[in-house]
C-alpha cells in the first residue's frame, strides 16, 4: 500500500496488536479494487521505534516475515502493519512470535464483526419481509 487513504481504510478494520507489533485487517474496501494485488500490505515504523537505520531493519524483517502469510488474508484484504518501539532490535523469530499473535487476535475480531453484520443483515431481512406482510 502506498496511498494515505489505503492506510486510512485499513486501520478502521479489525485490529489485532502484540508486544511489538499492530496489526490491522479490512477485508471490505471503502471502493472497488480493479487491482492484480489479491492483499495489499502496509507498514508503519514510527520514529518512536529508533533512527533511520533502525526503522529500515525493523521494516525489511516485517516484510520478509509477512511475505509468507500472505495466504493467511483474505482475497482483496488490505492489511496495516504498525512497529511499536519494544520492536527495536528484536530479533526476526520474536517479531515472527508477535506477528503471528496479532494477526490471530485481528482476524479473530474480524471473524467476529463479519458474523455480526450477517446476523444484523438478516435480522433487517426477517423485519422487511414482516413489514411487507403487515401491508397486504
Amino acid at each position: 500500500m502506498r496511498r494515505s487513504a489505503d492506510f486510512a481504510t485499513a486501520f478502521r478494520g479489525a485490529r489485532g496488536g502484540a508486544n511489538r507489533v499492530l496489526v490491522s485487517i479490512e477485508t471490505t474496501p471503502a471502493e472497488p479494487q480493479a487491482d492484480l494485488h489479491p492483499v495489499k500490505v502496509g507498514f508503519v515504523v514510527p520514529k518512536t521505534v529508533g533512527n533511520s537505520v533502525v526503522r529500515h531493519r525493523v521494516y525489511r524483517q516485517l516484510r520478509h516475515l509477512i511475505r509468507e502469510r500472505l495466504d493467511e488474508f483474505p482475497q482483496g484484504s488490505l492489511v496495516a502493519v504498525r512497529a511499536l518501539p519494544p520492536a527495536k532490535g528484536s530479533t526476526s523469530a520474536e517479531l515472527a512470535t508477535d506477528l503471528d499473535l496479532a494477526i490471530e487476535k485481528a482476524q479473530r475480531k474480524l471473524a467476529r464483526r463479519d458474523h455480526q453484520r450477517a446476523a444484523n443483515h438478516k435480522e433487517k431481512a426477517v423485519l422487511a419481509g414482516s413489514e411487507g406482510a403487515a401491508d397486504q
